[in-house]
């Protein structure tokens, strides 16, 4: 009986931490370096795909700060069109920048808050140190209206989000 109690508990823990779609979101102070030459992820999802670092069509860089914002705040692309991301902190805290739609935003939060020291490895995640910039691609396949946030806890309730309206082609 206690085994089979440890099983479901085991079970249940995974289930817990995978997200919509079978995605393990992943978060934490440590993450793989995105200098590394990785294969680039073919998996879409509602708001565009990882992109191609030698097909970029525009750098947007975007700053974080400790007054929990993002600079800009808003942002218009094309559909179709490849972003590479320089993500800055230019705050004394941890911060990042996590792609999504507002409603896998705010499930990714309340995730966050269960699970603060996860790590990260998904694409669409910057998470940046104090000082420091990281770098994301990001191919937008689709038109519509996403956002940015940073999901530590607290922040995101802060209003530490922005907008990215992405128009047709």
């Amino acid at each position: 009986m206690k085994a089979h109690r440890a099983m479901i508990f085991v079970l249940s823990a995974t289930f817990l931490t995978l997200g919509a779609g079978g995605t393990v979101y992943a978060h934490g102070d440590k993450h793989p370096s995105k200098s590394k030459a990785q294969p680039i992820s073919t998996e879409e999802t509602a708001f565009g795909r990882q992109g191609d670092p030698k097909k970029v069509d525009r750098t947007i860089e975007i700053s974080m700060t400790d007054n929990m914002r993002f600079t800009p705040a808003s942002l218009t692309v094309r559909q179709g069109e490849t972003i590479r991301f320089v993500v800055k902190n230019t705050g004394q805290m941890m911060h990042e920048m996590v792609l999504g739609t507002m409603d896998e935003l705010k499930a990714h939060g309340e995730m966050m808050k269960q699970h603060p020291g996860m790590e990260h490895d998904e694409p669409y995640q910057a998470h940046v140190a104090a000082g420091k910039k990281e770098e994301m691609i990001w191919q937008f396949t689709k038109p519509g209206e996403f956002h940015y946030a940073c999901l530590i806890p607290g922040h995101f309730e802060a209003g530490m989000v922005g907008k990215i309206t992405v128009s047709k082609k």
